[in-house]
C-alpha cells in the first residue's frame, strides 16, 4: 500500500518534465495513469470475503509515530472513489483544459491532493493522518486557486484553506489529547479503549475538537461559507474535491471515529443536529442560485449534511444508508459537476438565467443532467440509485435510539420532519437546475458562445457516472455484501447486513418520499411566487459578511500591533529582542531551580585570572563613555583578546586561536566599516533611553551570568565529558581530548567552523579590494 498512496507524489516530480510534449500529448494522459493503476491494485480487494490489512512502516519510534496504513470496508470504499472518481476526472480534464494552460501545476497540485486523500483514509497513526489531513488542504488551496489571477479564485482558495486549516489544528488538539489518555498514537488501539475516553475528564474537548476538523473540512453549517466561493476552481477540481474526496475527508473522520464517541448523547446531538440543520440550509439556499455550480455547491452541502446526520444516528440500518450514500452521491453530483462543466465550455456561461432550451442543441447532455437531477432528488424510479439511499434515510430516521437527554429526545423526534422538509427543496433545485438548463425557454441570443454538443471524449467520464447511477439502481445487490456491507461493518463493528430492493410495501419512509415528491412538484411549479422569501430569510443576514469582517478585523490589528513595533528602528528591535529573551529566559530559570549555587567542585580562582578579568570588566565599562570610534573599536577589542587569554590560562590553545582569528577579524570588519557607524560625539538621548539602555544591559549581563553558573550547577542529565575522557584515546588516537573532540568526534562541527572563517575572510577581502578600487578612481 505505500508505494501505492504515493504513486500520485512520485509521478507529480516528473509532470514539469513531461508536459514539455503537451504539444503533441496531453500532459493528462499521462496523469490518468496514476488513479488508473492505483484502481486496479485496490479493486482485487472487493468481495464478499474480506480480511482487513495492516501495513507499519517505522518513522519515529521516540513518539509512536509510524507511517501504519489499515485497509478495511471504509478505507477500501473511499480508496476506490479517490482512484476511481480520480481517473474519470483526469480523463474529463484532458478535454476541459487546453494545453494553453499551465497544465504541469495543475497536474502536480491534483496529484499532491490525491496522495494526501490516499494517505488520510488509510492511515491509522493519528499523526500521520494529521500530516496527510493539512496537505489535503493545502493542495485543494493551489487548486482552488489555479486561474490565480482571477480575485475570486484567489478569494475562494484563501478562504478554504483559513476555515479548514482552522479545524485541522483543532482536530490535532483532539488527537493529542487521546494520544495522552490512551497511551497510544494508532487509531485501532484507541478504539479498543473507547471506554477509558469515555470516562476521561477531558472527553468534551475531545469530542468537540475532532467534530470540529470533520465539520469544517465537509462544509457543515456554519463553516460552510468556504464551498461556494472554492468553485471558482475549474470544473475538473470541483467535480474532484467537491463531490467524491475532500470533503467527504470530514465525513471519513466521524465515521472512523464514531466507535469511540457513538456511545455519548452529545455525539448524537452534534453530529446529527449540525448534519440536519446543514441539511435544511444547504437545500433552501440552493434553490436562491443563480450559477449552475453554485446550485451544486450548496447541493454538496446538504447532501454532506444528510450523509452527517445518518452518522450521528449510529444504529446499523443508518450507517449502512450513509455507506451506501457516499457511494451514490459520488456518482450522481460527479457527472452533474462535469454536465456544468460541460454547458459553460460550449455556451460561455453558467448563469441559469440566460440558459434554457438546450437539449434540442445538447441532448447527450441534456439526458445525463436527467439522471443525474432525478437520482439526487430521489425520485422513485427503480433506475435511479439516490431514491435507495434517500428512502433509507428516512427509515433510519423513524427508528432511531431512545437517548438518556432529553435533548437528544427532541432532537430525535424532530429529525424525520426537518429531513422531509430538507428533502423536499432538494427536490425544488434538481428539477430547477435540468428544466431550467435543458428545458424552457430559448435565449441563444443571449449566450457568449453558440451552443452545441461536447465533444465525445467530454462525454465519456459523465457516461461512466450515470452508467453507475443506472447498473447501483437495477443491481444494487452487486454492491451491497462486496464493499458496503464491509464499509458499515468497519464503522459499526459488528457485521452489518442489509437488504436493498425498490419496494419495500406502502411503509412510513415510502410516504416520506411521496411527500418530498408531492410538496416538490407543488414548490417547483410555484417558485417564482415564493421566491421572495428570501428576502427575509436569510435577508441581510449573511456569513459570508460575517467571515469578511472578522478576516478585516485580524488584519487590521495585526497591522496596528505589528506598525507598533516594526518602524524602521534598529535599536526598538533589540531592546524588544533582548527583553524577550531576559524575561522569557528567567522565569524558566526560576521555574526549573535553576539558580542553584553551588562552588564546591570549582578550582580556585588564581590571580592571573582575577588580573585578565578586570582587565576585560574595565574595557567593557569603558566602551560606554567613550566617545572616539577607533578608540572604541580597540577596546571591544581588549575584551575578545582578554577571552583568549582567559583560554591560554585554562589550557586550551585551539579554542585560544579560534578566539584570536575571530576578534581579529571583527576589529578588521569595524575598522573596514568605520566610515558607516554612527558619530558618538553627537549621540542626544534621554534620560529614558539612557535608563532602558542601563536596564537591558545589566538585565543581559547578569541573564548570561546566571546561565552560566546555572549550566554548571544544574545537571538534569549524566555529563557526556566522562565518555570523552575515557574514548578519546581508542576512538581518536589522541590524549588532548579537546583536539580529539574538535577534529575527530566532532570533525563536521569544525569543518565548517573553518568554512566560515574562509568566508569572513573572503568578505574582507573583497571589502578592501573594493576600498581600493574606489581610491584609486
Amino acid at each position: 500500500m505505500l508505494f501505492a498512496v504515493f504513486l500520485p507524489a512520485i509521478l507529480a516530480i516528473f509532470i514539469p518534465f513531461l508536459s514539455k510534449w503537451k504539444e503533441k500529448i496531453h500532459t493528462g494522459y499521462f496523469v490518468l495513469l496514476a488513479p488508473l493503476a492505483i484502481f486496479i491494485y485496490f479493486v482485487r480487494f472487493i468481495g464478499k470475503d474480506f480480511d482487513t490489512v495492516m501495513e507499519q512502516y517505522s518513522w519515529i519510534p521516540s513518539l509512536q509515530i509510524g507511517i501504519d496504513f489499515y485497509l478495511d470496508g471504509l478505507s477500501l470504499l473511499f480508496v476506490l472513489l479517490i482512484s476511481g472518481i480520480g481517473a474519470l476526472v483526469t480523463f474529463y480534464s484532458i478535454f476541459y483544459l487546453h494545453t494553453s494552460e499551465k497544465l504541469s501545476h495543475f497536474y502536480v497540485y491534483l496529484l499532491l491532493f490525491m496522495t494526501a486523500m490516499l494517505g488520510v483514509v488509510l492511515s491509522d497513526n493519528v499523526f500521520v493522518l494529521y500530516s496527510f489531513w493539512e496537505l489535503t488542504s493545502i493542495s485543494s488551496f493551489l487548486l482552488i486557486g489555479y486561474w490565480n489571477y482571477k480575485e475570486r479564485s484567489r478569494y475562494g482558495a484563501l478562504k478554504s484553506m483559513l476555515i479548514t486549516v482552522f479545524g485541522g489544528l483543532s482536530m490535532l488538539g483532539g488527537f493529542i489529547l487521546l494520544s495522552i489518555i490512551t497511551n497510544t498514537t494508532s487509531i485501532q488501539a484507541m478504539i479498543e479503549q473507547a471506554d477509558v475516553i469515555l470516562s476521561s475528564d477531558y472527553f468534551g474537548w475531545i469530542l468537540a475538537l475532532v467534530l470540529l476538523g470533520a465539520f469544517t473540512k465537509s462544509a457543515q453549517f456554519p463553516f460552510h461559507i468556504w464551498l461556494p466561493d472554492a468553485m471558482e476552481a475549474p470544473t475538473p477540481v470541483s467535480a474532484y474535491l467537491h463531490s467524491a474526496t475532500m470533503v467527504k475527508a470530514g465525513i471519513f473522520l466521524v465515521a472512523r471515529f464514531s466507535p469511540i464517541f457513538v456511545m455519548s448523547d452529545w455525539f448524537f446531538i452534534f453530529v446529527s443536529g449540525i448534519g440536519v440543520l446543514t441539511l435544511v440550509w444547504g437545500s433552501f439556499m440552493a434553490v436562491r442560485q443563480t450559477d449552475l455550480k453554485g446550485i451544486l455547491a450548496f447541493s454538496t452541502i446538504s447532501q454532506l449534511g444528510m450523509i452527517m446526520t445518518m452518522l450521528g444516528f449510529g444504529t446499523k440500518a443508518a450507517i449502512f444508508a450513509a455507506v451506501f450514500h457516499i457511494l451514490n452521491h459520488a456518482t450522481f453530483k460527479g457527472s452533474l459537476f462535469m454536465i456544468a462543466g460541460i454547458v459553460d465550455h460550449e455556451t460561455g456561461t453558467r448563469d441559469i438565467r440566460k440558459l434554457g432550451g438546450l437539449f434540442t442543441l445538447m441532448p447527450i447532455s441534456g439526458t445525463l443532467a436527467f439522471f443525474g437531477t432525478f437520482s439526487m432528488a430521489g425520485v422513485p424510479l427503480p433506475f435511479l440509485n439516490g431514491f435507495y439511499s434517500k428512502e433509507k434515510f428516512f427509515d433510519s430516521s423513524l427508528h432511531l435510539n431512545e437517548y438518556t437527554s432529553e435533548l437528544a429526545n427532541l432532537l430525535s423526534n424532530a429529525i424525520p420532519y426537518l429531513a422531509v422538509f430538507g428533502s423536499i427543496f432538494t427536490f425544488v433545485y434538481s428539477m430547477y437546475l435540468v428544466f431550467g438548463t435543458f428545458l424552457g425557454k430559448k435565449q441563444f441570443d443571449q449566450l457568449p458562445k453558440k451552443p452545441h454538443e461536447a465533444p465525445f471524449g467530454m462525454l465519456i467520464s459523465p457516461i461512466i457516472l450515470v452508467l453507475g447511477i443506472v447498473v447501483i439502481g437495477l443491481a444494487p445487490f452487486l454492491f451491497n455484501e462486496t464493499i458496503l456491507a464491509h464499509a458499515a461493518e468497519a464503522i459499526y463493528g459488528e457485521p452489518v447486513k442489509a437488504h436493498i430492493q425498490f419496494w419495500h410495501g406502502l411503509i412510513p419512509a415510502f410516504y416520506m418520499s411521496l411527500a418530498v415528491v408531492g410538496f416538490g412538484i407543488v414548490l417547483t411549479i410555484s417558485r417564482k411566487g415564493w421566491q421572495s422569501i428570501y428576502r427575509f430569510i436569510p435577508g441581510k443576514l449573511s456569513l459570508n459578511k460575517a467571515y469578511d469582517f472578522i478576516l478585516a478585523q485580524l488584519e487590521n490589528s495585526s497591522a496596528k500591533i505589528t506598525n507598533t513595533y516594526m518602524n524602521g528602528s534598529l535599536r526598538r528591535y533589540m531592546v524588544l529582542i533582548l527583553l524577550t529573551i531576559v524575561i522569557c529566559c528567567f522565569t524558566a530559570l526560576g521555574l526549573t531551580n535553576g539558580f542553584a549555587w553551588d562552588t564546591s567542585n570549582l578550582a580556585p580562582i588564581t590571580v592571573p585570572e582575577i588580573l585578565i578579568a578586570l582587565a576585560m570588566a574595565t574595557a567593557a565599562i569603558a566602551t560606554i563613555f567613550t566617545n572616539n570610534k577607533i578608540a572604541a573599536i580597540l577596546i571591544l577589542g581588549v575584551v575578545g583578546y582578554g577571552l583568549s587569554l582567559l583560554f591560554v590560562v585554562y589550557k586550551a590553545p585551539d579554542l585560544a586561536l579560534t578566539q584570536l582569528v575571530v576578534e581579529t577579524i571583527t576589529v578588521a570588519l569595524f575598522l573596514l566599516c568605520f566610515y558607516h557607524l554612527p558619530n558618538l560625539t553627537e549621540r542626544i538621548e534621554s534620560k529614558a533611553v539612557k535608563s532602558m539602555n542601563v536596564l537591558i544591559s545589566l538585565g543581559f549581563g547578569v541573564l548570561m551570568t546566571v546561565v552560566a553558573i546555572s549550566a554548571h550547577n544544574t545537571k538534569l542529565f549524566d555529563t557526556i565529558s566522562e565518555y570523552f575522557i575515557e574514548t578519546s584515546h581508542d576512538l581518536g588516537g589522541g590524549d588532548n581530548v579537546v583536539n580529539v573532540i574538535l577534529v575527530d568526534m566532532r570533525g563536521l562541527d569544525t569543518m565548517f567552523e573553518i568554512v566560515v572563517l574562509g568566508i569572513a575572510a573572503l568578505a574582507i577581502y573583497g571589502l578592501v579590494k573594493l576600498r581600493n578600487k574606489k581610491g584609486a578612481e
